[in-house]
């Protein structure tokens, strides 16, 4: 595999600054789509000028905490999007996995920083965004829950 991967493809919104330190990163989405079953589904990565960042490079200063960095992000994103992701039987009806695996399993601060996620809104407030508004929010969760992984 390459040191570093192409965004999968343009941006569906324009890219949200990343601010990793003294470093700014580019946060994009690609078209979101609704699954059958009431699952909202995107793709969402960070890239610079030369591809996709990994997780190692918004890990904190002092090295990747022992945990997996999707491990982090999930909770961030949930903690980001509070109240408009649905909740079903005490859980929170949100999904988040790493869309290309490290190449050491041991070292999952160093695989891509590309991750699929699925969602189920709560009904009342996804009803009253607009679809490309309702895209924005989350793409600027995914921002903040990224930039939260900097800090120890």
């Amino acid at each position: 595999m390459p040191d570093r991967l192409p965004p999968p493809g343009p941006s569906f919104l324009r890219e949200h600054e990343v601010r990793i330190g003294e470093r700014v990163l580019r946060a994009g989405m690609a078209r979101p789509h609704d699954a059958p079953d009431g699952w909202w589904l995107c793709l969402m990565w960070v890239a610079d000028d030369d591809g996709v960042v990994a997780f190692r490079d918004v890990a904190p200063a002092a090295g990747p905490p022992a945990d997996p960095p999707l491990a982090r992000l999930g909770p961030a994103i949930s903690g980001a999007l509070s109240g408009l992701i649905l909740e079903d039987g005490g859980r929170l009806q949100l999904r988040i996995a790493g869309l290309v695996p490290p190449e050491d399993p041991t070292r999952p601060w160093r695989a891509p920083l590309v991750v699929r996620a699925a969602f189920r809104f709560e009904p009342a407030r996804a009803a009253t965004m607009r679809p490309n508004e309702l895209a924005d929010t989350v793409l600027a969760g995914f921002r903040r829950a990224v930039e939260g992984l900097h800090r120890p």
